[in-house]
């Protein structure tokens, strides 16, 4: 139980550091509240699109991650204006066509 509670003050530790270092807060969900983790509970529902609940990720490799990866970061988001997460990390605007799209699907 003491080994717990010293590796549960580190992790408070490490995240205050964090969040000193990039100025910003941080907030914690609750245990089973789904909820309160809007944006990870979407991002783990869309990864299952290619990775389904149960698969043995361990037979998962380094190229399809980045595929999933690549494909995520081009999908147009309604909450960024119909942008996607990778448009509005660079500040690029990418014109989307079929031939763009089936370039990004073979990776």
């Amino acid at each position: 139980m003491l080994h717990h509670d010293i590796r549960q003050r580190e992790r408070v530790w490490e995240h205050e550091t964090i969040a000193a270092e990039l100025d910003a807060d941080v907030y914690f969900a609750h245990p089973y509240h789904s909820w309160e983790r809007g944006l990870n509970e979407n991002s783990n529902g869309l990864l299952r699109q290619y990775f389904p609940k149960g698969m043995e990720l361990v037979e998962v490799t380094q190229e399809q991650v980045q595929w999933a990866a690549d494909r995520l970061n081009h999908r147009p988001r309604k909450v960024l204006g119909f942008r996607t997460p990778f448009e509005v990390f660079f500040g690029k605007t990418v014109r989307y066509t079929k031939l763009n799209y089936l370039r990004l699907c073979r990776r």
